[in-house]
């Protein structure tokens, strides 16, 4: 039996990296899978590719946040499961980080996930049925490097939602969990590490000889846990923030 049979699942932020990944999963288990994302152009892409359905949305957007639940509960009537991939990652630190950067972090990587859930959350309770969510996170939220001020600003406080969300609708057999990312190769990545640090074209090399696992964080391996976690195969397991990392909190050489 495919883990996520008949299920009905939305991935936002799904056109590109891990977001697509987990619609490229989700699909092989069985699920019919909707996923947000911001362009066009590229969502309708991987929509062919995918066999998934796209919906465009400005996730900044807490109205189009909560918009994108409900074209899912329109189409299928109904949504099962829900996967916040969304991420805005750019640079800034404590000192140089302005009011305009801090809020675009909160916007997505915040704010987004709490009205998208809202949203998912309030269709299961009204159905009286159960339901899983999954919030992708980061390591960073731990404390981060100097650099991600506002992205862990944001992330640290969407941990603290995932448990506060769990413990609230545990009565009502929702199951809300998140992961704790570590570094990742992704499209994404490779154009901030172009943007921001001036990485050449051999900087996954070198990033994957600087990591104890002799790689980078893989799409395909992060998509395999999270269907695990939406799937009924992950049990009772809620408000678990895991930390899906090779590099240990707390750990001192």
């Amino acid at each position: 039996m495919e883990l996520l049979e008949d299920k009905v699942v939305l991935v936002n932020g799904g056109s590109q990296g891990v977001g697509a990944g987990i619609v490229r999963a989700a699909a092989r288990e069985g699920a019919h899978v909707v996923f947000t994302g911001r362009r066009a152009e590229v969502g309708e892409k991987f929509a062919a590719e995918s066999g998934a359905a796209f919906v465009q949305a400005d996730l900044a957007d807490p109205v189009q946040a909560r918009r994108g639940v409900e074209e899912v509960v329109g189409r299928h009537g109904r949504i099962d499961c829900l996967v916040n991939a969304a991420g805005l990652t750019s640079r800034g630190s404590l000192l140089d980080t302005t009011p305009e950067l801090f809020d675009a972090h909160i916007a997505i990587n915040l704010r987004a996930p709490f009205f998208a859930m809202q949203a998912a959350v309030q269709n299961m309770v009204e159905r009286g049925a159960p339901g899983t969510i999954v919030n992708i996170i980061t390591s960073s939220a731990h404390g981060g490097q100097p650099f991600l001020a506002p992205y862990v600003a944001a992330k640290a406080g969407l941990a603290g939602l995932t448990r506060n969300a769990a413990h609230a609708h545990r009565w009502d057999r929702i199951r809300i969990n998140g992961l704790n990312i570590g570094w990742t190769d992704t499209e994404g990545e490779d154009a901030v590490q172009r943007a921001f640090h001036g990485a050449g074209d051999d900087w996954r090399r070198k990033a994957a000889e600087s990591q104890p696992m002799g790689k980078l964080g893989q799409v395909d391996e992060i998509a395999d846990f999270v269907v695990f976690l939406l799937s009924d195969r992950s049990g009772v397991v809620t408000g678990s923030v895991i930390d899906w990392d090779q590099i240990v909190p707390g750990g001192l050489d």
